[in-house]
């Protein structure tokens, strides 16, 4: 019942958890590129990362090295299916920020019906959206 109160205070959200070839170099690179800003301590494992929380411009991400019985990095399983998707307050200066550290463009900044966006890939394999909703949404 007490997890029923907090999820209800909360609402329901799905955090995405990335899995990196590198995290002390990934947690870098977002911080330069995305902004991205360490929430949490982070947990060491094994000599490496084992848990790390970041936000992006209010979105929360975590993060941990790669630890093949547990996890694989887009660099191992060659690619990665997923994309993550993160509105953001200027999507032009945000991607010229990201370029600048290193972010791979693959879609350039658009208009929507939904907005302005734009499609990354970082340096570890891991491909982003990011958009600014039209000022009617936001």
């Amino acid at each position: 019942m007490v997890s029923e109160v907090i999820i209800d205070q909360i609402g329901n959200r799905a955090v995405p958890y990335l899995s990196v070839h590198d995290a002390e170099h990934a947690l870098e690179f977002y911080a330069k590129a995305f902004g991205a800003k360490e929430v949490a301590e982070r947990i060491p494992w094994e000599g490496k990362i084992g848990h790390a929380e970041l936000e992006i411009e209010g979105a929360r991400l975590m993060l941990a090295d790669e630890f093949p019985a547990y996890n694989k990095s887009p660099k191992t399983l060659g690619g990665t299916s997923v994309s993550i998707h993160v509105d953001v307050k200027d999507v032009d200066a945000f991607l010229a920020r990201a370029v600048e550290a290193g972010a791979k463009v693959l879609s350039p900044v658009k208009d929507e019906t939904y907005g302005r966006i734009c499609k990354l890939e970082d340096p570890f394999g891991h491909t982003w959206f990011f958009s600014t909703p039209p000022a009617s949404q936001r």
